[in-house]
């Protein structure tokens, strides 16, 4: 496992992180999950991310038994606040209220006494920054979160937060936006202002919904128990699902045999070339998924090799900075 630095700060985290967004407390029975949990730890990943919301707070729950008995300064814990985790109107967005609570209930979830980041899940236009940021602050002070982080935030929320970080005493050093050879939104404009306001990118769906492991084929129906294929968890890969997009990614494979990576490990790599990355987050529903895609960490692509992939997806790669994960 290689390590880097997240933002302009001293934390360390593995470059590649540990997800649960689909999986935990939904799409895997929890000896599963454990089981994918430890292969991460056994291949040397610290980092593990979650979120409230995830499986309606039970992702939280799963992973907080996953780690127990972990040295916990050996683990870099990352949660989420934003989305609804309840009926009440404060359960939702970001207010002093539902960050103060939400940070609580997290806590016990995960069983323990605090975060290595604590991150804005979205930007929430109904409430003041100002309020959202110094609620964050305070929870730093008070020792339960040890740096915040941001969620798919624009360039200009990104820029406004970090300068009234700065003034309440407090570092803002990441930003989890989706990125991957597919999807490079954040490229024109997030980057730049990032790399300005010492803020790293975490970035979820490397794989692009696992479209870029290949196992999606054009012209066929996605195989039975992928993401492809439950309408579910498929709001977010459709739009991947085309046979222009299927057939470009096939080009990829011939990319991947000549450096003897898998599909799944170069697209991880590609990701991590981006300076601006410090991390890939990535998912698993079986251990052996997790054994690959970590055997991408410390992979190099020269010059040539990342001509030579936007030359095979051509037009299909989606670079609009206005194209935001905002749902």
């Amino acid at each position: 496992m290689e390590f880097r630095r997240l933002g302009r700060s001293g934390l360390t985290i593995s470059e590649i992180a540990y997800g649960n967004w689909l999986t935990h407390g939904s799409q895997v029975e929890e000896d599963a999950a454990h089981a994918c949990v430890r292969a991460a730890l056994d291949a040397g990943i610290t980092t593990f991310d979650t979120a409230d919301v995830y499986a309606a707070t039970k992702a939280e729950s799963v992973l907080g038994r996953a780690l127990a008995g972990q040295r916990r300064e050996g683990l870099e814990i990352f949660t989420k606040v934003y989305w609804p985790t309840g009926p009440g109107q404060n359960d939702r967005g970001l207010s002093r209220k539902h960050i103060t609570e939400s940070c609580h209930a997290s806590l016990r979830r995960l069983q323990t006494d605090y975060v290595d980041l604590y991150q804005a899940h979205r930007f929430d236009e109904t409430v003041p920054l100002e309020e959202t940021m110094t609620a964050f602050a305070d929870l730093v002070r008070a020792g339960k979160v040890l740096y915040i982080g941001v969620s798919e935030w624009r360039a200009e929320e990104i820029a406004a937060g970090a300068a009234l970080a700065r003034e309440l005493g407090v570092q803002l050093i990441s930003n989890q936006p989706q990125y991957s050879m597919l999807w490079r939104v954040i490229e024109d404009e997030v980057v730049p202002t990032s790399e300005q306001e010492g803020v790293s990118q975490i970035v979820w769906s490397p794989l692009g919904q696992g479209v870029l492991t290949g196992k999606y084929q054009p012209g066929q129906q996605p195989p039975a128990g992928t993401r492809g294929a439950d309408p579910d968890a498929g709001r977010f890969i459709q739009r991947f699902l085309t046979d222009d997009v299927l057939t470009r990614v096939q080009q990829l494979r011939p990319i991947a045999d000549d450096l003897g990576l898998t599909m799944a490990q170069l697209a991880v790599a590609w990701v991590l070339q981006n300076a601006n990355v410090a991390a890939a987050i990535i998912g698993a529903t079986r251990p052996e998924q997790v054994h690959d895609n970590v055997k991408a960490a410390g992979v190099t692509l020269d010059v040539d090799v990342l001509k030579r992939i936007d030359e095979a997806l051509g037009d299909v790669v989606e670079r609009d900075p206005a194209r935001t994960a905002r749902g």
